[in-house]
């Protein structure tokens, strides 16, 4: 097997290597570490590289696997962290170049906990915009981050390196978060899967959350599968959490091998009340309205109207940025006009109240529909830098008119999964997202292993990262 290919293997393969003994969790961190030393200072998908504890967190992982039966599933698998979530002993940035230098945290976000005590091996932090406020990853300081598709073109925000890592072959999953598109928005633009879980599914711990219940952490991955198994990893319940949900039934993955009952299935192009999308993205949805019809779901076009919703998300958005203590002065342009809109405590309470009654409407939408297909952005991606010289107020305009599709199922609290569908004319990935009833991740993964099955996309690659004539012997 060549390096390309073993790098690009689904991740549930690759752990099935390892539990056989075919390569070990050293040899395969190696191989990450080394592709990520050679190709990210084009792509700038990681901003931290943790070399020498991947590898001393590798060679443990190695010599447990000789001496111990029953070990997790991903055991001894890389991932990188987005570098909004602590990770104790390694630099967040929260995408500031200012604190990469002096921020060091000395605990792990809850859900960094899971993936440590599922055996998996933290292997760097990935790119994100200043304070995951932006739909591209551009953080002032840092490369930015580029698509690896088309490296002219951005991987979306804010987990836009992790997106592009996992598209370029430089991790086989990766972690991120999702408060308004942040997970949804680069695995479209990158040609992956990325599932935004309903609110509860997984812990915000230890700390509390500023906005409302709106973001979530969640994964990134090549296929359903790898990105359900990692969503087992991710989910549950942590101690004085102020939302949370049962346990599924079944796994998440578990859910991959359940076939779909006929769903009655809503679609749309066009988007109350921000209009029709371009091309492409319409092009994406009514290939996969297609695909579902095929499969002898009942599709319909139909969309709720997310009028209501639109000025009480930005109040929580915004106030949610401004309360992130972090100096005012050293924060980008948008951030600190962000933080001067200085909204009341009146007016962020009297937000949160008409954003959970427009919420209540938009999930009535749901009484008899299982999934809606939407875009996730309104329009292909832009390029790197193309908004750079806009002031905040023409920045912020741009920004919410292109993520519109996505802020919804944050408000509501709704699973969402982005698949991808084709490539457009730039060659870069089209993506649409399922969007279904509070706490039915299990309906969309398993309607979402459907259509890759009839729409296979694991063999197509970027071509810049896809070819390598180095070899591997898997024992």
């Amino acid at each position: 097997m060549n390096l390309v290919d073993l790098v690009f293997t689904p991740a549930l393969e690759l752990a099935k290597l390892i539990h056989s003994g075919e390569i070990s969790p050293l040899e395969l961190t190696e191989i990450y570490l080394e592709r990520i030393q050679l190709l990210n200072p084009k792509l700038g998908s990681y901003v931290t590289v943790m070399a020498e504890q991947a590898i001393e967190t590798a060679k443990i992982k190695t010599d447990l696997l000789g001496n111990k039966k029953d070990l997790p599933l991903l055991f001894g698998l890389p991932i990188p962290i987005k570098d909004l979530n602590p990770l104790a002993g390694v630099s967040c940035s929260f995408g500031n170049a200012v604190l990469q230098k002096n921020n060091i945290p000395t605990y792990d976000d809850a859900v960094i906990l899971k993936i440590k005590q599922a055996g998996m091996i933290p292997i760097g932090k990935t790119a994100t915009s200043e304070l995951g406020s932006f739909p591209y990853t551009e953080s002032k300081g840092f490369p930015p981050a580029r698509n690896p598709w088309n490296l002219e073109y951005t991987p979306g925000g804010s987990s836009g390196g992790a997106a592009a890592a996992v598209a370029a072959g430089l991790a086989p999953f990766a972690h991120g978060s999702d408060g308004g598109g942040s997970i949804r928005g680069p695995a479209a633009c990158c040609g992956i899967v990325g599932i935004k879980p309903s609110r509860g599914r997984i812990s915000n711990g230890p700390g509390g959350d500023r906005f409302c219940g709106v973001a979530t952490n969640g994964p990134l991955a090549r296929t359903v599968a790898d990105a359900a198994a990692l969503l087992d990893v991710m989910s549950g319940y942590v101690n004085g959490d102020p939302y949370w949900l049962p346990e599924p039934e079944l796994s998440f993955l578990a859910a991959t091998q359940v076939q779909p009952v006929q769903l009655k299935i809503a679609f749309a192009t066009n988007i109350p009340p921000f209009g029709k999308v371009d091309a492409n993205c319409e092009l994406g949805v009514l290939q996969t309205v297609k695909f579902l019809e095929e499969l002898g779901h009942i599709v319909e076009e139909k969309c709720p109207d997310f009028s209501d919703l639109v000025q009480p998300f930005q109040i929580i958005w915004q106030s949610g940025t401004a309360a992130s203590d972090i100096p005012v002065e050293i924060l980008q342009p948008m951030n600190q006009w962000l933080f001067q809109q200085n909204y009341s405590a009146t007016e962020y309470l009297n937000a949160v109240f008409q954003m959970q009654i427009a919420a209540r409407k938009i999930i009535s939408f749901f009484n008899t529909v299982d999934v809606l297909v939407l875009p996730v952005y309104r329009h292909s991606p832009i390029r790197v830098g193309e908004w750079s010289n806009l002031s905040p107020e023409e920045t912020f305009e741009k920004i919410v008119n292109w993520v519109a599709p996505c802020p919804p199922a944050n408000a509501t609290g709704q699973p969402a999964i982005a698949l991808p569908v084709g490539l457009d004319n730039n060659g870069l990935p089209i993506g649409v997202q399922l969007v279904g009833k509070p706490a039915a991740e299990s309906t969309l993964i398993a309607l979402a292993t459907q259509l890759e099955m009839v729409n296979p996309w694991l063999k197509r690659r970027p071509k810049l990262y896809a070819s390598d004539s180095q070899s591997i012997i898997v024992k």
